[in-house]
């Protein structure tokens, strides 16, 4: 999506940027791991490979995404000493912790104004996980998407000819039934299995 492009998300435990350009050479190197391949059901791709998925996370209206990275720096009374983020310096590779995402779908409703999101989150660096990263970045992505819905669904509705408003019925996250360390991340932020077993791949959806 387009929207974010121009937009972050500061919160005291983290910060929120859009996918871009310079966040590219970072994630590649990140998707190179074996072990977020196999959490993220990824298939490594080239780094040419992957510029080309940042474009499509920019320009389809179904996905949403963004950086997650370190908060910027706050005073002692919790408010940001800078008034911007400053692109490549508050978002360099070091500050970079992984990422967050949204995908759109109709949902099952008879109405198609009716649209569903998956929610996706990776914590790309070993020794920054378990420490709040995570839960802090979820809570302010869903706090985006509800504040932000109806820009979002205008975006996502333009192409599709969906009618003018729509209503999100749901967020869901699918989660593999041996990651107990994600699976207590969403619940703790409120969601709750809504399957009583995981599905053929092994994995629980949770909303």
């Amino acid at each position: 999506m387009k929207l974010n492009e121009h937009q972050a998300v500061s919160a005291p435990k983290c910060l929120l940027v859009p996918y871009s350009v310079h966040h590219v050479s970072t994630y590649h190197e990140w998707m190179q791991d074996p072990e977020l391949q196999e959490i993220t059901a990824s298939e490594p791709l080239t780094l040419d490979e992957e510029y080309g998925m940042q474009r499509t996370w920019h320009d389809d209206r179904d996905k949403l995404t963004f950086i997650i990275c370190l908060p910027l720096h706050h005073t002692a009374h919790g408010t940001t000493q800078r008034p911007a983020v400053r692109p490549g310096i508050d978002d360099a590779p070091l500050r970079m912790i992984g990422d967050v995402n949204l995908f759109l779908s109709s949902s099952a409703h008879d109405n198609s104004e009716d649209v569903a999101g998956e929610v996706s989150l990776m914590i790309a660096r070993p020794e920054l996980r378990g420490q709040g990263y995570g839960r802090a970045a979820l809570k302010a992505f869903i706090y985006f998407i509800l504040t932000q819905w109806d820009t979002i669904y205008a975006e996502y509705a333009d192409e599709l000819q969906h009618p003018a408003s729509g209503e999100l019925k749901w967020l869901w996250v699918k989660v593999h039934e041996s990651n107990v360390a994600s699976k207590a991340l969403f619940e703790s932020v409120g969601f709750r299995q809504h399957s009583d077993h995981a599905d053929v791949f092994g994995e629980l959806e949770l909303r």
